[in-house]
């Protein structure tokens, strides 16, 4: 079974994938990690990330291994983890780069889909209902109001940074979400058959909840 969970960033969606993988027993996907891992290689490598040619060259020439237990997934690239190292403010300002290229894409998908092949997945992204896994059983497109989103992002920052201000999380989150809904190769847009859930006013717990409700009345038929 393939569950499909869509949104833009700070709706929830990974802590909702993770927590439904953990429960249902599922694999966890995080495709964004995978663009952030080559975003790594290829600031590591010192690649330029606008030349196509020389990041589809790098993703031929990289293992890329998503590694998941107990919901927990670690991302390794040529066999090094770079779990943390791919949060890092450096390589989330340059993962456009790599999530707009096609060629990229077209990789990236193949191998998402490989994944899932392994067994039952919780797929978390912005192209999983769409592109990835239109045949997915169930499908999820979580939102929020911006500002809800931008608050749930600065909390999450505020522990380890005291530099960052509020404004400057909206204004990232503005930028994000017009780059992932106006790109040319799989924009964020939601699937025609997905369950659109607004989570601005909900807790983690009444989205997992409403989520898994649906999930379980989709198996009972």
């Amino acid at each position: 079974m393939i569950i499909a969970i869509d949104g833009p960033a700070g709706s929830g969606k990974s802590t909702i994938a993770r927590m439904l993988a953990k429960h249902l027993g599922f694999n966890y996907l995080d495709t964004g990690a995978m663009y952030r891992a080559l975003t790594w290689k290829a600031m590591q490598k010192g690649v330029a990330l606008e030349n196509e040619n020389a990041l589809c060259q790098l993703m031929d020439q990289t293992t890329l291994e998503l590694r998941c237990k107990d919901a927990s997934l670690n991302v390794f690239i040529d066999g090094i983890n770079v779990t943390k190292e791919i949060r890092l403010p450096s390589i989330t300002n340059n993962v456009h780069y790599i999530s707009n290229t096609h060629g990229i894409r077209q990789r990236m998908v193949k191998l998402q889909q490989r994944f899932a092949v392994e067994g039952n997945v919780v797929a978390e992204g912005r192209d999983m209902g769409t592109v990835v896994f239109p045949q997915a059983e169930k499908k999820f497109f979580l939102d929020a109001e911006i500002e809800e989103r931008a608050q749930r992002r600065y909390a999450d920052f505020k522990p380890s940074t005291s530099e960052i201000s509020f404004d400057a999380v909206i204004k990232d989150i503005e930028i994000r979400d017009r780059r992932d809904t106006t790109r040319n190769n799989s924009p964020l847009v939601k699937s025609s058959d997905a369950i659109y859930i607004n989570t601005t006013k909900l807790t983690i717990e009444q989205v997992f909840n409403k989520i898994l409700k649906e999930i379980e009345s989709s198996v009972k038929k």
